[in-house]
């Protein structure tokens, strides 16, 4: 049953108002979710909501004004799209499997977009399971961190099939500033990978160039200044030098979701053979800041760690 928060009652919809309207449902409400299921309300698809705390998807509820339901089945019940965005490989099957799971609610034809960050190992096993059905499963891992999803400008990479990806572009288009199908199913994943492999490095790399300036007497802002605007430039040293250097670290990813990422970054380059010797030892040293309590700072708190050793 699905349900409105102002009355209670059962919320009966009319199907897509207009030619790119749908009926969408979003499978989690963290960080990401929350507002990316409220920038699809406001585009004016028809949105219901699933969140495994109740409370949260009543709340979204009454803001956006669309309708929440008690189990992913429901939620599921005749979207054309369904989103998902929830924590790992475990709660995707929840949300995704079993006699309460949106597979089983979803109909023919209907088309499964999954936004967390998993492995690719999960991936092919639900988009396997979604064939069977004969319903479409794309990957869809995002980056942008939370400024991204509350201003609707993610980026997403996607594995699957073309004509799955082309119905469902429109649909992500509401939050992303750049959405592209990199491959087959699985490819968005690795895509991820990628990035966050990318991310590791870069963020090491401004921490010790931070770290170096204030042992050597140098003003961080002064340098920073001068260097952002050369080759040294990058995201991280635009948006997170000053909030480092002012010691806050409660802007962004947390250090447990960075770790469990690379978890799966280091074990998919086991089996494939790659060689991420930077991103191993930077795993470690996330893992340092965790044994220092900052397992929910953000990922710049590399930083803090640095100035910890003096």
């Amino acid at each position: 049953m699905l349900y409105v928060p102002q009355n209670g009652q059962t919320l009966r919809r009319k199907r897509s108002r207009g030619k790119h309207m749908a009926k969408v449902t979003f499978l989690g409400l963290g960080v990401m979710g929350y507002p990316m299921a409220g920038h699809l309300q406001k585009a004016g698809h028809e949105v219901t909501v699933y969140n495994r705390t109740t409370a949260k998807a009543e709340a979204w509820a009454k803001e956006h004004g669309g309708a929440f339901a008690a189990t992913p089945k429901e939620a599921a019940a005749g979207a054309d799209f369904v989103m998902s965005c929830v924590g790992n490989d475990d709660d995707l099957r929840m949300v995704c499997l079993g006699e309460d799971g949106a597979f089983s609610g979803m109909s023919k034809g209907s088309i499964f977009v999954d936004h967390t960050t998993v492995s690719a190992k999960v991936s092919k096993e639900l988009y396997a399971i979604a064939q069977e059905q004969e319903v479409a499963f794309i990957d869809a891992p995002i980056s942008g961190g939370q400024a991204g999803a509350e201003n609707g400008v993610l980026s997403i990479m996607c594995g699957g099939d073309q004509n799955a990806y082309d119905a469902a572009a429109p649909v992500m288009a509401v939050y992303s500033k750049i959405c592209r199908l990199i491959g087959e199913n699985g490819a968005g994943q690795m895509t991820k990978m990628c990035n966050q492999i990318a991310i590791a490095g870069l963020v090491q790399g401004l921490s010790e160039a931070l770290h170096f300036a204030e042992k050597a007497g140098l003003d961080g802002r002064s340098v920073v200044e001068v260097i952002s605007q050369g080759a040294a430039g990058s995201w991280q040293m635009a948006n997170r030098y000053e909030t480092m250097l002012d010691d806050e670290f409660e802007h962004g990813f947390a250090v447990d979701w960075m770790r469990k990422d690379l978890g799966i970054c280091l074990s998919t380059a086991d089996e494939t053979g790659a060689s991420l010797p930077v991103t191993a030892l930077v795993d470690q040293f996330y893992k340092d800041v965790q044994n220092m309590g900052g397992a929910r700072w953000d990922t710049s708190s590399l930083f803090k760690r640095l100035r910890k050793l003096g």
